[in-house]
Protein backbone atom coordinates (compact mmCIF):
# COMPACT_ATOMS: atom_id res chain seq x y z
CA UNK A 1 0.00 0.00 0.00
CA UNK A 2 1.18 3.43 -0.59
CA UNK A 3 4.37 4.50 -1.00
CA UNK A 4 3.24 8.21 -0.84
CA UNK A 5 5.32 11.11 -1.78
CA UNK A 6 3.26 13.66 1.66
CA UNK A 7 6.27 14.96 3.79
CA UNK A 8 6.44 17.75 5.84
CA UNK A 9 7.09 19.89 2.66
CA UNK A 10 3.48 19.43 1.94
CA UNK A 11 1.98 22.20 5.06
CA UNK A 12 4.85 24.47 3.80
CA UNK A 13 2.73 25.01 0.50
CA UNK A 14 -0.22 27.24 0.20
CA UNK A 15 -3.58 25.09 -0.70
CA UNK A 16 -5.14 26.41 -3.77
CA UNK A 17 -8.96 26.51 -4.64
CA UNK A 18 -10.15 22.71 -5.45
CA UNK A 19 -13.83 21.50 -6.70
CA UNK A 20 -14.71 17.50 -5.71
CA UNK A 21 -17.20 16.86 -8.21
CA UNK A 22 -19.35 14.30 -8.27
CA UNK A 23 -19.26 12.48 -4.57
CA UNK A 24 -21.49 11.20 -2.21
CA UNK A 25 -21.53 13.72 0.26
CA UNK A 26 -21.42 12.38 4.15
CA UNK A 27 -22.16 14.63 6.74
CA UNK A 28 -22.90 12.48 9.84
CA UNK A 29 -23.14 15.54 12.16
CA UNK A 30 -26.14 17.04 9.61
CA UNK A 31 -27.31 13.95 8.29
CA UNK A 32 -26.11 14.46 4.94
CA UNK A 33 -26.16 12.22 2.30
CA UNK A 34 -26.65 13.43 -1.38
CA UNK A 35 -24.09 13.41 -4.74
CA UNK A 36 -22.83 16.90 -4.87
CA UNK A 37 -19.71 18.85 -4.08
CA UNK A 38 -17.19 20.47 -2.08
CA UNK A 39 -14.77 23.43 -2.71
CA UNK A 40 -12.33 24.12 -0.57
CA UNK A 41 -10.16 27.74 -0.62
CA UNK A 42 -7.08 27.25 1.16
CA UNK A 43 -7.75 26.01 4.62
CA UNK A 44 -11.43 26.06 4.53
CA UNK A 45 -14.59 24.54 3.27
CA UNK A 46 -16.11 28.01 1.16
CA UNK A 47 -19.12 25.42 -0.57
CA UNK A 48 -20.93 22.43 -0.44
CA UNK A 49 -23.83 20.30 -1.22
CA UNK A 50 -26.06 19.25 -3.88
CA UNK A 51 -26.24 22.54 -6.55
CA UNK A 52 -22.02 22.43 -6.38
CA UNK A 53 -21.04 21.14 -9.89
CA UNK A 54 -18.58 21.60 -12.52
CA UNK A 55 -20.92 24.37 -14.61
CA UNK A 56 -19.42 27.82 -13.59
CA UNK A 57 -16.40 27.02 -11.78
CA UNK A 58 -13.34 29.26 -12.57
CA UNK A 59 -11.07 27.93 -14.99
CA UNK A 60 -8.43 28.23 -12.40
CA UNK A 61 -9.78 26.40 -9.60
CA UNK A 62 -8.17 23.01 -9.23
CA UNK A 63 -11.11 20.06 -10.55
CA UNK A 64 -11.35 16.39 -8.71
CA UNK A 65 -13.76 14.13 -10.23
CA UNK A 66 -15.20 12.00 -7.34
CA UNK A 67 -17.71 9.99 -9.02
CA UNK A 68 -18.64 6.29 -7.41
CA UNK A 69 -16.86 7.83 -4.22
CA UNK A 70 -17.80 8.52 -1.12
CA UNK A 71 -16.26 12.07 0.33
CA UNK A 72 -16.95 12.20 4.46
CA UNK A 73 -14.81 14.48 6.65
CA UNK A 74 -11.71 13.34 7.69
CA UNK A 75 -11.82 10.79 10.77
CA UNK A 76 -11.16 11.93 14.49
CA UNK A 77 -9.20 9.12 16.21
CA UNK A 78 -9.17 9.95 19.81
CA UNK A 79 -6.72 7.09 21.07
CA UNK A 80 -3.31 6.66 19.61
CA UNK A 81 0.28 5.53 21.30
CA UNK A 82 2.59 7.52 18.79
CA UNK A 83 5.64 6.58 21.41
CA UNK A 84 7.58 9.48 20.98
CA UNK A 85 9.30 10.52 22.87
CA UNK A 86 11.13 7.70 24.62
CA UNK A 87 10.06 4.76 22.01
CA UNK A 88 11.45 6.23 19.00
CA UNK A 89 12.45 2.89 17.40
CA UNK A 90 8.30 1.45 17.49
CA UNK A 91 7.00 4.70 16.05
CA UNK A 92 7.44 8.33 16.21
CA UNK A 93 4.88 10.99 15.48
CA UNK A 94 5.73 11.78 12.27
CA UNK A 95 5.48 7.66 10.88
CA UNK A 96 2.10 7.80 12.95
CA UNK A 97 0.66 10.57 11.28
CA UNK A 98 1.24 9.05 7.78
CA UNK A 99 -0.18 6.00 8.91
CA UNK A 100 -2.96 8.05 10.19
CA UNK A 101 -3.27 9.74 6.81
CA UNK A 102 -3.25 6.22 4.72
CA UNK A 103 -6.34 5.47 6.57
CA UNK A 104 -8.10 8.59 6.23
CA UNK A 105 -7.08 10.09 9.29
CA UNK A 106 -6.79 13.95 9.46
CA UNK A 107 -6.82 14.12 13.55
CA UNK A 108 -5.73 12.30 16.25
CA UNK A 109 -4.86 12.26 20.13
CA UNK A 110 -2.03 10.82 21.12
CA UNK A 111 -1.99 9.32 24.21
CA UNK A 112 0.37 10.07 27.26
CA UNK A 113 2.03 6.48 27.10
CA UNK A 114 5.48 7.67 26.50
CA UNK A 115 8.99 8.29 28.01
CA UNK A 116 9.02 10.35 29.95
CA UNK A 117 5.13 10.22 30.35
CA UNK A 118 3.67 13.25 29.19
CA UNK A 119 2.52 15.05 32.53
CA UNK A 120 3.99 18.70 32.73
CA UNK A 121 3.60 21.49 30.19
CA UNK A 122 6.93 21.17 28.40
CA UNK A 123 6.17 17.69 27.26
CA UNK A 124 2.69 18.99 25.89
CA UNK A 125 4.68 21.75 24.10
CA UNK A 126 7.06 18.58 22.81
CA UNK A 127 4.14 16.94 21.30
CA UNK A 128 3.09 20.04 20.07
CA UNK A 129 6.31 21.34 18.43
CA UNK A 130 7.03 17.79 17.02
CA UNK A 131 3.50 17.65 15.36
CA UNK A 132 4.23 20.91 13.73
CA UNK A 133 7.77 20.37 12.59
CA UNK A 134 7.07 16.45 11.50
CA UNK A 135 3.31 15.57 11.53
CA UNK A 136 1.32 15.90 7.95
CA UNK A 137 -2.38 15.31 9.77
CA UNK A 138 -3.25 17.04 13.22
CA UNK A 139 -1.81 15.40 16.73
CA UNK A 140 -3.26 16.57 20.01
CA UNK A 141 -2.02 15.35 23.63
CA UNK A 142 -3.81 13.75 26.19
CA UNK A 143 -1.75 14.39 29.00
CA UNK A 144 -1.65 11.89 32.28
CA UNK A 145 -3.86 11.99 34.63
CA UNK A 146 -1.23 11.40 37.93
CA UNK A 147 2.35 11.59 37.70
CA UNK A 148 4.05 9.29 36.01
CA UNK A 149 1.74 7.66 35.38
CA UNK A 150 1.87 5.85 38.48
CA UNK A 151 -1.61 6.25 39.73
CA UNK A 152 -1.07 8.52 42.87
CA UNK A 153 -0.57 11.98 42.99
CA UNK A 154 -2.73 14.53 40.59
CA UNK A 155 -1.24 16.24 37.62
CA UNK A 156 -1.75 19.73 37.04
CA UNK A 157 -5.39 19.75 34.93
CA UNK A 158 -5.43 23.29 34.95
CA UNK A 159 -1.97 23.95 33.54
CA UNK A 160 -2.08 21.00 31.11
CA UNK A 161 -5.17 22.15 29.79
CA UNK A 162 -4.04 25.56 29.01
CA UNK A 163 -0.92 24.34 27.67
CA UNK A 164 -3.21 22.49 24.91
CA UNK A 165 -3.80 19.16 26.37
CA UNK A 166 -7.44 17.97 25.48
CA UNK A 167 -7.72 15.39 27.48
CA UNK A 168 -6.42 13.40 30.53
CA UNK A 169 -5.72 9.61 30.97
CA UNK A 170 -3.09 7.05 32.53
CA UNK A 171 -3.11 5.31 29.38
CA UNK A 172 -3.24 1.54 29.64
CA UNK A 173 -2.59 1.86 33.51
CA UNK A 174 -5.90 1.76 35.33
CA UNK A 175 -5.84 3.92 38.63
CA UNK A 176 -6.36 1.54 41.12
CA UNK A 177 -7.07 4.13 44.13
CA UNK A 178 -10.97 4.63 43.88
CA UNK A 179 -9.83 8.19 46.28
CA UNK A 180 -7.32 8.74 43.73
CA UNK A 181 -9.83 8.91 40.74
CA UNK A 182 -12.29 10.23 42.92
CA UNK A 183 -10.27 13.35 43.40
CA UNK A 184 -9.59 13.42 39.54
CA UNK A 185 -12.86 13.47 38.65
CA UNK A 186 -13.72 16.09 41.02
CA UNK A 187 -10.72 18.42 40.03
CA UNK A 188 -11.70 17.96 37.07
CA UNK A 189 -15.02 19.90 36.72
CA UNK A 190 -13.49 22.89 37.92
CA UNK A 191 -11.95 22.99 34.11
CA UNK A 192 -14.43 20.23 31.95
CA UNK A 193 -12.04 18.04 31.44
CA UNK A 194 -12.22 15.01 30.02
CA UNK A 195 -10.87 11.78 32.24
CA UNK A 196 -10.49 8.67 30.19
CA UNK A 197 -10.27 5.99 32.16
CA UNK A 198 -8.48 2.14 31.55
CA UNK A 199 -10.93 0.00 33.41
CA UNK A 200 -9.61 -2.84 34.79
CA UNK A 201 -9.36 -4.03 38.67
CA UNK A 202 -5.58 -5.83 38.72
CA UNK A 203 -6.20 -7.75 41.57
CA UNK A 204 -8.76 -10.07 39.06
CA UNK A 205 -6.82 -9.85 36.16
CA UNK A 206 -3.54 -10.12 37.79
CA UNK A 207 -0.84 -11.46 35.66
CA UNK A 208 -3.21 -12.86 33.09
CA UNK A 209 -2.28 -12.75 29.24
CA UNK A 210 -5.93 -13.10 27.60
CA UNK A 211 -9.15 -13.49 28.15
CA UNK A 212 -10.45 -16.06 31.18
CA UNK A 213 -12.16 -19.19 30.20
CA UNK A 214 -12.54 -22.38 28.13
CA UNK A 215 -9.61 -20.96 25.34
CA UNK A 216 -6.89 -19.67 28.05
CA UNK A 217 -7.58 -22.98 30.11
CA UNK A 218 -6.97 -25.32 26.82
CA UNK A 219 -3.34 -23.43 26.15
CA UNK A 220 -2.24 -23.07 29.22
CA UNK A 221 -2.49 -19.22 30.01
CA UNK A 222 -3.57 -16.91 32.81
CA UNK A 223 -6.59 -15.55 31.83
CA UNK A 224 -8.02 -12.26 32.62
CA UNK A 225 -11.32 -12.34 33.89
CA UNK A 226 -14.31 -9.82 32.24
CA UNK A 227 -15.36 -9.00 35.56
CA UNK A 228 -12.17 -7.54 36.10
CA UNK A 229 -13.71 -4.56 33.76
CA UNK A 230 -17.26 -4.61 34.64
CA UNK A 231 -16.24 -3.88 38.18
CA UNK A 232 -13.60 -1.16 37.55
CA UNK A 233 -16.55 0.22 35.25
CA UNK A 234 -19.05 0.21 37.86
CA UNK A 235 -16.77 1.85 40.29
CA UNK A 236 -15.88 4.50 37.83
CA UNK A 237 -19.50 5.42 37.05
CA UNK A 238 -20.12 5.41 40.53
CA UNK A 239 -17.42 7.60 41.13
CA UNK A 240 -18.24 10.18 37.75
CA UNK A 241 -22.04 10.05 40.06
CA UNK A 242 -20.41 11.73 43.18
CA UNK A 243 -18.30 14.34 41.58
CA UNK A 244 -20.41 14.92 38.32
CA UNK A 245 -16.89 14.62 36.67
CA UNK A 246 -17.25 14.07 32.76
CA UNK A 247 -15.82 10.05 32.87
CA UNK A 248 -15.10 8.46 29.62
CA UNK A 249 -14.16 5.01 29.98
CA UNK A 250 -11.58 3.29 27.25
CA UNK A 251 -11.98 0.66 24.85
CA UNK A 252 -14.57 -1.49 26.49
CA UNK A 253 -15.10 -5.15 25.51
CA UNK A 254 -17.85 -7.17 27.78
CA UNK A 255 -21.32 -6.89 27.66
CA UNK A 256 -21.32 -6.30 31.39
CA UNK A 257 -19.56 -3.13 31.19
CA UNK A 258 -21.43 -1.82 28.25
CA UNK A 259 -24.76 -2.01 29.90
CA UNK A 260 -23.19 -0.49 32.76
CA UNK A 261 -22.44 2.41 30.64
CA UNK A 262 -26.02 2.44 28.77
CA UNK A 263 -27.82 2.44 32.74
CA UNK A 264 -25.16 5.08 33.42
CA UNK A 265 -26.60 7.53 29.69
CA UNK A 266 -29.69 6.31 30.97
CA UNK A 267 -30.00 8.19 34.43
CA UNK A 268 -28.42 10.94 32.46
CA UNK A 269 -24.94 11.14 34.01
CA UNK A 270 -21.80 12.38 32.27
CA UNK A 271 -20.56 9.32 31.36
CA UNK A 272 -19.31 8.68 27.60
CA UNK A 273 -17.15 4.98 26.76
CA UNK A 274 -15.28 4.02 23.13
CA UNK A 275 -14.16 0.72 21.82
CA UNK A 276 -11.46 -0.99 18.92
CA UNK A 277 -12.04 -2.52 15.79
CA UNK A 278 -10.92 -5.34 17.05
CA UNK A 279 -13.01 -5.62 19.61
CA UNK A 280 -15.99 -6.05 17.13
CA UNK A 281 -14.47 -7.60 14.32
CA UNK A 282 -12.37 -10.70 16.26
CA UNK A 283 -12.64 -12.38 19.30
CA UNK A 284 -10.56 -14.72 21.69
CA UNK A 285 -9.95 -17.30 18.80
CA UNK A 286 -7.82 -15.32 16.80
CA UNK A 287 -5.26 -15.79 19.23
CA UNK A 288 -5.06 -19.56 17.78
CA UNK A 289 -2.00 -21.17 18.19
CA UNK A 290 -0.36 -18.35 20.27
CA UNK A 291 -0.39 -15.83 18.04
CA UNK A 292 1.17 -12.65 19.72
CA UNK A 293 -0.36 -10.37 16.91
CA UNK A 294 -3.62 -10.64 18.54
CA UNK A 295 -2.41 -9.96 22.07
CA UNK A 296 -4.07 -6.72 23.11
CA UNK A 297 -5.47 -5.55 26.78
CA UNK A 298 -8.27 -5.67 27.54
CA UNK A 299 -8.12 -8.72 26.38
CA UNK A 300 -10.06 -10.02 22.62
CA UNK A 301 -13.37 -11.59 24.21
CA UNK A 302 -15.92 -14.32 23.95
CA UNK A 303 -17.90 -14.54 20.79
CA UNK A 304 -21.31 -13.41 22.96
CA UNK A 305 -18.86 -10.41 24.74
CA UNK A 306 -18.03 -9.57 20.79
CA UNK A 307 -21.57 -9.59 19.61
CA UNK A 308 -22.77 -7.44 22.40
CA UNK A 309 -20.22 -4.77 21.23
CA UNK A 310 -21.52 -4.80 18.00
CA UNK A 311 -25.00 -4.34 19.58
CA UNK A 312 -23.54 -1.40 21.58
CA UNK A 313 -22.39 0.32 18.48
CA UNK A 314 -25.44 -0.17 16.80
CA UNK A 315 -28.26 1.20 19.68
CA UNK A 316 -25.78 4.40 21.15
CA UNK A 317 -24.01 2.84 23.54
CA UNK A 318 -21.07 3.58 22.33
CA UNK A 319 -19.86 6.73 21.79
CA UNK A 320 -16.59 6.59 19.50
CA UNK A 321 -14.29 3.76 17.89
CA UNK A 322 -10.86 4.75 18.36
CA UNK A 323 -7.96 2.83 16.62
CA UNK A 324 -6.20 2.14 19.63
CA UNK A 325 -3.16 2.19 17.48
CA UNK A 326 0.01 0.44 19.60
CA UNK A 327 2.80 -0.14 17.68
CA UNK A 328 5.79 -2.81 18.72
CA UNK A 329 8.58 -3.72 17.00
CA UNK A 330 9.17 -7.15 16.30
CA UNK A 331 11.44 -7.87 19.66
CA UNK A 332 8.70 -6.43 21.96
CA UNK A 333 6.11 -9.07 19.70
CA UNK A 334 8.29 -11.59 18.78
CA UNK A 335 8.64 -13.79 22.14
CA UNK A 336 6.62 -16.37 23.88
CA UNK A 337 2.93 -15.36 24.36
CA UNK A 338 3.44 -14.58 28.12
CA UNK A 339 6.44 -12.23 27.20
CA UNK A 340 5.08 -10.61 24.34
CA UNK A 341 3.65 -6.75 24.84
CA UNK A 342 0.31 -6.20 24.55
CA UNK A 343 -1.29 -3.99 21.44
CA UNK A 344 -2.11 -4.01 17.88
CA UNK A 345 -1.38 -1.27 15.07
CA UNK A 346 -4.69 0.30 14.02
CA UNK A 347 -4.54 3.72 12.34
CA UNK A 348 -4.81 2.04 8.35
CA UNK A 349 -7.37 -0.46 9.12
CA UNK A 350 -9.73 1.26 11.54
CA UNK A 351 -11.80 2.69 8.56
CA UNK A 352 -12.30 -0.71 6.74
CA UNK A 353 -12.66 -2.66 9.62
CA UNK A 354 -15.70 0.07 11.05
CA UNK A 355 -17.31 -0.33 7.66
CA UNK A 356 -17.19 -4.05 7.87
CA UNK A 357 -20.41 -3.41 10.18
CA UNK A 358 -21.82 -1.71 7.57
CA UNK A 359 -21.86 -3.91 4.94
CA UNK A 360 -22.87 -6.81 7.16
CA UNK A 361 -25.71 -4.88 8.13
CA UNK A 362 -25.31 -4.20 11.76
CA UNK A 363 -24.90 -0.31 11.37
CA UNK A 364 -25.86 2.43 8.97
CA UNK A 365 -23.28 3.88 7.01
CA UNK A 366 -23.91 7.65 8.66
CA UNK A 367 -24.02 5.89 11.93
CA UNK A 368 -20.80 4.07 11.59
CA UNK A 369 -19.45 7.39 9.94
CA UNK A 370 -20.31 9.31 13.14
CA UNK A 371 -18.30 7.25 15.62
CA UNK A 372 -15.41 8.25 13.41
CA UNK A 373 -16.18 12.03 12.71
CA UNK A 374 -18.01 14.42 14.80
CA UNK A 375 -18.45 12.72 18.06
CA UNK A 376 -14.87 11.99 18.97
CA UNK A 377 -14.16 15.78 17.54
CA UNK A 378 -17.29 16.64 20.07
CA UNK A 379 -16.24 14.73 23.07
CA UNK A 380 -12.51 16.22 22.67
CA UNK A 381 -14.31 19.82 21.58
CA UNK A 382 -12.52 19.86 18.75
CA UNK A 383 -13.16 21.69 15.23
CA UNK A 384 -13.35 18.77 13.07
CA UNK A 385 -15.91 16.14 11.98
CA UNK A 386 -17.72 18.33 9.99
CA UNK A 387 -18.53 19.06 6.35
CA UNK A 388 -19.64 22.59 6.90
CA UNK A 389 -19.03 26.06 5.20
CA UNK A 390 -15.90 27.58 7.12
CA UNK A 391 -14.89 24.77 8.70
CA UNK A 392 -11.51 23.27 8.31
CA UNK A 393 -10.90 21.64 5.12
CA UNK A 394 -10.03 18.25 6.54
CA UNK A 395 -11.58 15.26 4.15
CA UNK A 396 -11.64 11.62 3.42
CA UNK A 397 -12.45 10.38 -0.19
CA UNK A 398 -13.19 6.73 0.19
CA UNK A 399 -14.75 3.88 -2.01
CA UNK A 400 -17.07 2.03 -0.31
CA UNK A 401 -17.36 -1.07 -1.84
CA UNK A 402 -13.83 -1.10 -3.12
CA UNK A 403 -12.39 -4.85 -1.98
CA UNK A 404 -8.83 -5.32 -0.93
CA UNK A 405 -6.86 -7.63 1.37
CA UNK A 406 -5.04 -6.06 4.71
CA UNK A 407 -0.92 -6.22 4.08
CA UNK A 408 0.68 -5.20 7.21
CA UNK A 409 3.90 -4.91 5.18
CA UNK A 410 2.47 -2.53 3.44
CA UNK A 411 1.91 -0.03 6.04
CA UNK A 412 3.27 3.15 6.98
CA UNK A 413 3.70 2.58 10.16
CA UNK A 414 7.15 1.65 11.46
CA UNK A 415 5.39 -1.50 13.08
CA UNK A 416 3.75 -4.11 11.59
CA UNK A 417 1.84 -5.67 14.29
CA UNK A 418 -1.26 -6.65 13.08
CA UNK A 419 -3.92 -9.63 13.86
CA UNK A 420 -5.58 -8.62 10.07
CA UNK A 421 -2.83 -9.34 7.84
CA UNK A 422 -4.57 -10.96 4.53
CA UNK A 423 -7.95 -10.45 6.06
CA UNK A 424 -10.36 -9.83 2.82
CA UNK A 425 -12.11 -5.99 3.21
CA UNK A 426 -14.22 -3.65 1.53
CA UNK A 427 -13.93 -0.12 1.40
CA UNK A 428 -10.76 1.89 0.91
CA UNK A 429 -9.50 5.21 1.66
CA UNK A 430 -8.46 6.94 -1.61
CA UNK A 431 -7.50 9.94 -0.62
CA UNK A 432 -6.92 12.35 2.78
CA UNK A 433 -6.96 15.82 2.31
CA UNK A 434 -5.74 18.10 5.85
CA UNK A 435 -6.38 21.66 5.86
CA UNK A 436 -6.95 22.25 1.75
CA UNK A 437 -4.12 19.76 1.37
CA UNK A 438 -3.87 15.99 -0.13
CA UNK A 439 -1.66 14.44 2.40
CA UNK A 440 -2.46 10.91 0.69
CA UNK A 441 -3.78 9.47 -2.48
CA UNK A 442 -4.15 6.38 -3.66
CA UNK A 443 -2.34 5.13 -6.69
CA UNK A 444 -4.06 3.55 -9.30
CA UNK A 445 -2.50 0.15 -8.84
CA UNK A 446 -3.94 0.23 -5.22
CA UNK A 447 -0.19 1.13 -3.64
Amino acid sequence: MADFVADISIKKTRPGRVAYLNARLLDPASGLDVTGGVITEGETIVDLGPSVSGDGLAEDIERVDCSGLCLAPGLVDNRAHLREPGFEHKETIATGSRSAAVGGVTTMACMPSTEPPIDDVSLVHFIERRARETAIVKVHPIAALTKGRRGEQLTEIGLLQEAGAIAFSDGMNSIMNAMVLRRALSYSTVFNALIIHHAEDLNLSGGGQMNSGETSTRLGLAGMAAASESIMAARDVRLAEMTGGRLHLAHLTTAESLDIVRRAKARGLNVTCDTAPHYFALNETAIGDYRTFAKVRPPLRDETDRQAVVAALADGTVDTVVSDHAPHDQDSKRQPFAQAAFGIVGLETLLPLTLEQVHNRHVGLLEALALLTHKPADLMGLNAGRLETGRPADLCLFDLDRPWQIDRRAFQSKSKNSPFDDRPVQGRTVRTVMNGRTVFQLSADGT
